[in-house]
C-alpha cells in the first residue's frame, strides 16, 4: 500500500508537471499571437497622445473635469503591445468626446437639429430626437442622420478591438503564470514524493499509566 502511495504521488508530480508546461507554452503564444496581430495593423501613436498634451486638447475642447485622461504616453510608439492598445483606446475616446462637444452616442440626438428647434427638443449640440424639429433631406423626405453620432459607432469599434487585445494579452500572461504555479508544485510534489516524506511513519507510543481499582473487601463470617 505504502509503495502504491508513492507512485501515486509522483504520477500527480508528473500530471502536475505536465500541465503547467502546456500553461507555459500556450500563454507565451497567445501573447505573441497578440502582438503579431497587432503589427499587422501598422498602428501608431499620434504626437497628441501624451498626457500633458491630451490634457491640453480637452481644456480647449472644454471638456469637463470629471472625463478620465489617459495616463500612459504612446505618442510616436508602434502598438505592439496589449498594454499600448488600452491606451491608444483611451486616447482615441478623447478625442472622440472632443469631436461630439463631449457627448456619449447615448446623449447625443439622432438627426442634424433644425437651428430654430428649441433647446430643450436638442442635445445642446446640434442634433435631436425629435422628427418634428430635424433637418429634411429634400430628396429622401426623410430626417439626416447626425453623422457625429455616427462617429462613435466606428469609436466604438475600434476600441473594442484594442480592448480586448488588451484583455487576451492579460489572460495570455494569467496563463503564464498558473504554468509557474503548476510547475513548481509538480516538482515539490515530486521531491516530496521521491524522498519518502509522504510515508506514513509510526507515531510515538506513550505508556498509559495504568489504574488501580479500589475493591471492598467483604468480611468473612
Amino acid at each position: 500500500m505504502r509503495k502504491t502511495f508513492e507512485l501515486g504521488g509522483v504520477i500527480a508530480a508528473a500530471v502536475l508537471v505536465t500541465f503547467g508546461i502546456v500553461a507555459i507554452a500556450m500563454g507565451f503564444n497567445g501573447r505573441s499571437t497578440v502582438q503579431d496581430s497587432l503589427k499587422l495593423e501598422q498602428i501608431a501613436g499620434t504626437p497628441d497622445m501624451t498626457p500633458d498634451a491630451i490634457a491640453a486638447e480637452a481644456q480647449k475642447a472644454g471638456l469637463p473635469p470629471s472625463i478620465k485622461l489617459p495616463t500612459v504616453a504612446v505618442a510616436g510608439k508602434a502598438i505592439d503591445s496589449g498594454a499600448r492598445a488600452r491606451a491608444f483606446a483611451s486616447y482615441m475616446r478623447i478625442h472622440t468626446l472632443e469631436a461630439t462637444g463631449g457627448l456619449t452616442y447615448a446623449q447625443m440626438g439622432r438627426y442634424k437639429a433644425l437651428p430654430t428647434a428649441p433647446a430643450k427638443s436638442t442635445d445642446g449640440k446640434g442634433g435631436t430626437s425629435d422628427t418634428a424639429y430635424a433637418v429634411t433631406d429634400p430628396k429622401t423626405k426623410q430626417p439626416v442622420e447626425n453623422g457625429l453620432r455616427n462617429l462613435w459607432v466606428t469609436e466604438t469599434a475600434l476600441t473594442t478591438a484594442l480592448n480586448t487585445s488588451y484583455m487576451a494579452d492579460r489572460l495570455a500572461l494569467f496563463g503564464i503564470v498558473v504554468g509557474f504555479a503548476l510547475l513548481l508544485s509538480g516538482i515539490g510534489f515530486g521531491i516530496l514524493a521521491l524522498s519518502g516524506a509522504l510515508r506514513s511513519e509510526p507515531t510515538l507510543a506513550f505508556p498509559r499509566r495504568s489504574r488501580k481499582i479500589a475493591q471492598d473487601t467483604v468480611p468473612v463470617a
